[in-house]
């Protein structure tokens, strides 16, 4: 039996009579009715009662009439996702970000529109630091990532760069440069004495690098008090009185109890990339989707 012979039998079934089905599927009557009759041979079974003025469905054939609307809907089903998934419309994504880059507009934007885009593209994300979201882009356990620091090694990787935002310095409450007015930005110059908090280098070197290199070029050399793997946790360090911390613009939304946060000025602003990692050359149509979706997204979103 082929699959359009269940077309055949559900014509028949539907019409209640095999002229007006042979009419309805563009064919004879005699070869539908053959058909029929090889149908019924091969399952054993009566699917019609034949009447004066057409035929109806037997017990027997009603079962049949469900299973082969079932069958048929399953097929058009299977059809339907294989075709969505290869356009890359359907199917699973995973995206991996750093605990900053959520923060900064831009991110939650452009998940946003691919979800409303592609809504039968199941989503998920994982917060990890930029190098262990590397190390789990190369293993094919996520599929794309939102980083601040770009690996050293990009081999088989494409990287993205998206977003370049301001850094802040997130000062204790009680710091007397954080009784100044909220307007006033502060010179790198004035902040040569404060013990600095910083993430670890073990980390990523993006915040670090960053820091070292602003305070260099304002002329002095940071004091390093605790480094902290997150900046969850730099600022809680920052709260209790530990020193002081250059963050990206965006973690002012993270408005911490005990912590302000105060713009920079001075020539040689401290800054923080944001940029997009993926496998080069992946296959998965869900995939180069996302990462044409993220491409092609305005970038002029206020991170502050």
């Amino acid at each position: 039996m082929e699959l359009r012979h269940l077309h055949y039998f559900i014509a028949v079934a539907e019409e209640g009579h095999i002229t007006r089905a042979a009419e309805r599927l563009g064919m004879q009557q005699p070869p539908l009715s053959q058909r029929i009759k090889a149908i019924e041979c091969e399952l054993d079974v009566q699917l019609f009662r034949r009447k004066p003025r057409g035929v109806e469905l037997t017990d027997a054939g009603r079962v049949f009439l469900d299973n082969a609307r079932a069958i048929l809907a399953q097929l058009t089903h299977a059809f339907q996702t294989t075709r969505r998934t290869a356009r890359g419309q359907q199917g699973r994504l995973c995206v991996g970000v750093t605990p900053t880059s959520p923060f900064h507009p831009f991110v939650p934007t452009v998940i946003r529109a691919f979800r409303e885009a592609f809504p039968l593209v199941s989503l998920t994300m994982d917060e990890r630091l930029s190098n262990e979201l590397i190390e789990y882009l190369r293993s094919g356990r996520i599929d794309a990532a939102f980083i601040r620091t770009p690996p050293a090694d990009r081999a088989g990787l494409s990287i993205s760069s998206l977003v370049e935002e301001a850094m802040v310095v997130a000062l204790p409450r009680a710091h007397v440069l954080a009784q100044r007015d909220g307007d006033q930005a502060i010179s790198l110059k004035s902040l040569a004495r404060e013990t600095f908090i910083i993430q670890g280098r073990e980390y990523g070197l993006g915040l670090y690098a960053a820091t070292i290199a602003a305070c260099h070029a304002a002329g002095f050399s940071p004091r390093i008090g605790q480094e902290a793997p997150r900046l969850a946790s730099t600022l809680n360090l920052v709260a209790i009185g530990l020193g002081i911390s250059f963050v990206p613009a965006s973690m002012q939304r993270m408005n911490m109890s005990g912590v302000v946060y105060r713009a920079l000025k001075g020539p040689h602003q401290p800054r923080s990339p944001l940029h997009l990692a993926a496998r080069r050359g992946d296959p998965s149509a869900v995939v180069q989707r996302f990462v044409a979706l993220v491409k092609r997204s305005p970038r002029n979103v206020d991170a502050e």
